[in-house]
This record gives C-alpha cells, structure tokens and sequence, in this order.
C-alpha cells in the first residue's frame, strides 16, 4: 500500500511540477507580449526564418540525395529548398518589415475564416439546438471578419495583446493549479 501510495504521490508530483513549468512559460510569453509586442513579434517571425531555412535545406537535401524520387521530384523539392531558403535569408535581413507583413498576412488569413466560419453557421442553422445563439454567432464571425479584412495590421495588433493577455491569465491560473493539484487526494 505504501508503493502504491508513493507511486500516487511521484504521479500529482509530476503533473504539478508540468502545471508549474507550463504556467510559468505561459507567464513570461504573455508578459514579454504585453511589454514588447513588436520585438515579440520580431522572434517569432525570425523563428519562423529559422523555419524556413532549415526545412530548406531538408527539401534540398531529399532533392539532391534521394534515390528512391523521380527525376521531376527531386527537382521539384531542390526548388522547393531554394525557395525556403531565400524566404528564410529574405526574412533575416528585413525582419521588422517581414514582421508586418507576416501580421497583415495573419490578419486577412483570420478575417477570411471568420467569415468562413459564419456563413457556415448559418448553413448549419437548420440543425442548430439553439437558433437565437448560432444566429448571434455567425453575425459576430462574419462582422469581425470584415473588419479584420478592413484592417488586417491593427486587427493582428489587437489579437496579439489578446494572445498576451491569454497567456498571462492561463499562466497564472496553471501556476495556482500546480499548487493546489492533488492537495485532497493524498
């Protein structure tokens, strides 16, 4: 009984200490968002550079060495690397203007599905439980869509202080919860 029970206690250990760490990287992203937006978005768009460079070289490697891929295949992914790649290098050197269209580009890509998603809604109206709340729904998706695609730029600033935001409140919620897990159980 003993075993099982410290078995039982490494378990909860385990899943507070993942809450714990969980919850503090969620913190301190949401913070580095909230305090420094732009250079946020700076890192994430150079990890995607970095992204690009290495799949790259990957699609460039199966291209040259494979030799199980067609001719029109192998150059098909070299193409494909050089294309990543250039993107990547591209990235690099004009980042803070990689970094806006990237938040432009995010912007129409959500605006887009909202849209998409409230035209859905209403197609799907004849199955919904709850008229009333799948009507509100699509009006909402298919507003806030438009507007998005009307101002993509500051509709990604906004959703990316919302992300910030997000990430605070879930990183502090999970730091709570990693201390309070298991407290009843054992």
């Amino acid at each position: 009984m003993s075993t099982e029970s410290s078995v039982a206690k490494e378990a909860i250990n385990g899943v507070r200490t993942a809450l714990g760490i969980a919850g503090v990287l969620s913190l301190i992203v949401g913070i580095l968002i909230l305090v420094w937006p732009g250079r946020t978005a700076m890192v994430v768009t150079a990890i995607i550079a970095i992204y690009a460079i290495v799949g790259g070289l990957v699609y460039g490697g199966l291209g040259i060495f494979s030799k199980s891929m067609g001719g029109w295949s192998r150059v098909g992914h070299i193409i494909l690397g050089v294309v990543f790649i250039a993107a990547g290098i591209f990235a690099f050197f004009n980042l803070a203007a990689t970094t806006g269209w990237f938040a432009v580009f995010l912007g129409i890509l959500v605006g887009i599905m909202w849209i998409i998603e409230g035209v859905v809604s209403l197609t799907t109206l004849g199955d919904a439980a709850s008229k009333g709340w799948t009507i509100f729904f699509a009006i909402i998706s298919i507003v806030a869509g438009v507007v998005l695609l009307f101002s993509p730029l500051l509709g990604a600033v906004v959703l990316w202080w919302l992300l910030g935001i997000s990430l605070v409140v879930l990183g502090i919620i999970q730091i709570v919860r990693a201390f309070t897990f298991g407290k009843k159980s054992v």
